[in-house]
């Protein structure tokens, strides 16, 4: 059983208590959270040796996770990843959101879950964050309820759990913005670590990375991910979304997805420590990003400061512009429904 500690991080200028949360599991291994954006600050587990390290990017202040670009191991929402010109239509009626990204709309508008204080608690041996975003929140419709729900096993095992429930007509999408690298976050560029996806397809991307709607096959393409391979290998390839990314930035079909089916997306793993990220989730897709645009975020959590590529960001989710194209997975959610989504990242080593 894990047995977790609670202390005061900080105060925002609104005087909201920031805490941090230490979930430690009976090998020592740990997992620290914090209620900003009911995110991830920091994942200690050991390498084939039983050294323990950080392997979760992070900043080294609480006011650091407010406003930053890369939402830093935040839960982004209503809707996670782009909507193209913060357009979409539900039940006839027309909803505009904020431009937020070059004209479309990202990880929910200009302030999104990942930037509230969320209210957090203590249930036994798990960490349950929950928030109230108001009818009209970000221009979305709807009062709605959220929960993310973290666990942490003794077999290392970081199960996130989203719930929501709405009053009115929605879309919702929420995922984790974590970025990894399983050599530890103070260790410089991930980008020599192995990605294996489960997925023959990605999504093609228009030139502001929305999803055109077409699904087309990995194979032959720098994007193909189905055996493992270092990510550095095709990641500067002269290849459209690699050009339009400045790496990898762009979300693949998960293998056989069904719907509340918790399936394996892919694995990460370091061949120099020997740590080992396995990757499940009930959700349609992983979106890898590979923090190309790292450099001259906030004050990293160990002091120094993350280059590009410093970690990758693996966002299982639903496929992004959702609300704007008929044949993908449906992210509408009405009033007497319960949103319940998962992501699990399981580490392991090679020894």
């Amino acid at each position: 059983m894990n047995s977790i500690e609670q202390q005061i991080w900080g105060f925002t200028p609104d005087g909201e208590a920031v805490i941090l949360y230490t979930m430690t599991n009976g090998t020592g291994a740990s997992v620290q959270l914090s209620n900003i954006g009911a995110g991830i600050v920091a994942v200690n587990v050991p390498d084939r040796n039983g050294n323990l390290a950080d392997v979760a990017l992070g900043y080294n202040s609480f006011e650091s996770y407010f406003g930053d670009g890369p939402y830093m191991g935040k839960t982004p929402g209503r809707f996670a990843n782009r909507i193209g010109e913060g357009r979409f239509t539900l039940d006839g009626v027309e909803y505009r959101l904020a431009q937020n990204s070059g004209g479309q709309h990202l990880h929910g508008g200009l302030k999104g879950f990942a930037n509230k204080v969320w209210d957090g608690r203590v249930e036994t041996d798990r960490v349950v964050f929950s928030l109230v975003s108001p009818d009209g929140d970000d221009k979305y419709p709807g009062e709605v309820t959220a929960e993310v729900c973290y666990d942490w096993s003794d077999a290392c095992e970081l199960e996130i759990t989203y719930y929501a429930r709405t009053d009115a007509p929605t879309i919702i999408n929420l995922t984790n913005h974590a970025y990894f690298n399983l050599k530890g976050e103070h260790a410089g560029r991930a980008m020599e670590q192995e990605l294996q996806l489960n997925a023959a397809k990605f999504l093609w991307y228009d030139r502001n990375c929305i999803p055109t709607g077409e699904l087309v096959d990995v194979k032959g393409t720098p994007m193909d991910f189905t055996e493992p391979k270092p990510l550095a290998r095709d990641i500067d390839a002269d290849y459209e979304p690699l050009r339009i990314g400045h790496g990898y930035d762009q979300s693949w079909a998960i293998d056989g997805y069904e719907k509340g089916k918790l399936s394996e997306a892919g694995v990460l793993y370091d061949p120099e420590s020997g740590r080992r990220m396995r990757i499940l989730t009930t959700q349609p897709s992983a979106h890898v990003y590979t923090g190309n645009f790292l450099q001259g975020c906030p004050t990293s959590i160990s002091g120094g400061e993350y280059a590009n590529r410093a970690g990758v960001a693996i966002e299982c989710q639903a496929y992004p512009n959702s609300p704007n194209r008929e044949h993908f997975p449906s992210t509408v959610l009405r009033p007497g429904e319960l949103y319940n989504e998962k992501i699990v990242f399981r580490f392991e080593t090679d020894k």
